[in-house]
């Protein structure tokens, strides 16, 4: 059995998965929760779609 969460998205910029350790902060919203996260391919911090 796995313990390994499934990644958070894909990159708004460049389409790389961003895997759930690239996770910087973790946030309620109005519409739900969100994140922010840095791209492992382009190193840019990111709202994964």
């Amino acid at each position: 059995m796995s313990s390994t969460r499934p990644p958070l998205g894909g990159c708004p910029h460049c389409g790389t998965e961003i895997p759930d350790y690239r996770l910087l902060i973790e946030y309620e919203t109005a519409d739900g929760p969100s994140v922010f996260a840095e791209c492992p391919s382009c190193e840019d911090v990111v709202t994964p779609a």
